[in-house]
């Protein structure tokens, strides 16, 4: 009708008008969504970001070391917390760690303990981690609270490892979800996640028997297709897709890192106890199974003879292939089971702290 104003015109007014005002007040002009006004409405623009994105969002480090992970406003929001938490897989919840205003900062749970506020400048609310350890890998929330306009970056905190599959010694598919989570513990490690045994069978893991992660899924990595290991198709992660964690039982796949010690062999006939003895005699212990193979895969320990370890298994690791060194022609930690803890007839393997 005459005199009414079209569309696009009341557009281009409250827009202007909104503009206006905001300049007045100070404040940054934020134009979010869509004015649905044609084409001469102006292009939307996102709002501004207080959060920086950040370079890397994987941030790689090792047992042991200091990790920082980076969280950096662009600019600050006059009053505002920063929140650091970490997103715990297949638990659909998140750990907090701490609590920071820009002036003070408060830990929370067992990983506040290690952690603090990085400040390299007053615009850095970067995370750092002392002493990492197996279970800090996974991934982060770094979150602005301001009340109006919260926002997060994430990222991940990856750690150098190697993935071993296991079993105890009464035999495969043992462990419930609980049980397998206990046992890699037990063994220098954790369990696993599927990113982890991803990048193990693209290094060569190839293993039959299926097994716990850390998510609660089941698999197992296949390298040669065959018909005992899930038929001749193509090779990859067979899966089996949650189970009931308290119910269904599998082995284990479990990840460790580098080691803060050695691990070192000890010739002789020797008995499992007579095994524990000589390596308290060196100022050691006997090694767990995640010892030697963090050995194996960080330090190239290689030794053709069997050795028992702390769970009653006797082992050897070998990183260059050779006939009399177990038959196998990729490199690999070689297992004679779980022989008798009586039966005097293999050496030990020694694990010292540094």
């Amino acid at each position: 009708m005459p005199g009414w104003l079209t569309l696009p015109t009341l557009c281009r007014f409250l827009l202007w008008a909104f503009t206006i005002f905001h300049k007045a007040q100070g404040d940054p002009v934020r134009i979010g969504g869509s004015c649905h006004c044609g084409p001469l409405c102006p292009a939307s623009h996102p709002g501004p970001h207080y959060l920086l994105p950040p370079i890397h969002e994987v941030i790689h480090s090792h047992r042991g070391a200091t990790a920082t992970l980076p969280c950096v406003l662009g600019t600050t929001p006059p009053s505002y917390k920063v929140r650091w938490s970490k997103v715990e897989p297949g638990e659909l919840r998140e750990t907090l760690i701490l609590i920071t205003n820009g002036l003070h900062a408060r830990g929370y749970g067992p990983l506040g303990g290690r952690a603090r506020m990085r400040r390299g400048h007053r615009l850095d609310a970067s995370l750092v981690i002392a002493g990492v350890r197996l279970e800090d890998e996974g991934r982060y929330r770094c979150e602005l609270i301001n009340g109006i306009e919260d926002e997060s970056v994430a990222l991940t905190l990856s750690l150098e490892g190697v993935v071993f599959p296991y079993q105890p010694s009464r035999g495969r598919y043992q462990f419930n979800y609980y049980e397998a989570k206990q046992a890699c513990e037990e063994q220098d490690g954790r369990l696993a996640t599927y990113s982890q045994l991803y990048q193990a069978w693209t290094e060569g893991l190839d293993w039959c028997n299926a097994g716990w992660l850390l998510e609660g899924s089941v698999r197992y990595p296949v390298l040669t297709a065959r018909a005992p290991c899930g038929g001749r198709g193509r090779p990859g992660i067979r899966s089996y897709g949650p189970r009931d964690r308290m119910r269904d039982r599998y082995d284990a796949f479990c990840f460790t890192s580098a080691l803060a010690g050695q691990v070192f062999f000890v010739p002789g006939r020797l008995t499992l106890s007579e095994a524990h003895a000589a390596c308290r005699r060196r100022g050691a212990v006997v090694a767990k199974v995640g010892h030697l193979y963090a050995a194996w895969k960080f330090s190239g320990l290689d030794q053709c003879d069997g050795g028992w370890l702390a769970d009653g298994s006797v082992r050897f690791p070998i990183t260059t292939p050779r006939p009399r060194c177990g038959g196998l022609p990729d490199p690999g930690v070689r297992s004679f089971g779980f022989p008798r803890p009586q039966q005097a007839a293999y050496g030990t393997y020694c694990y010292a702290e540094n």
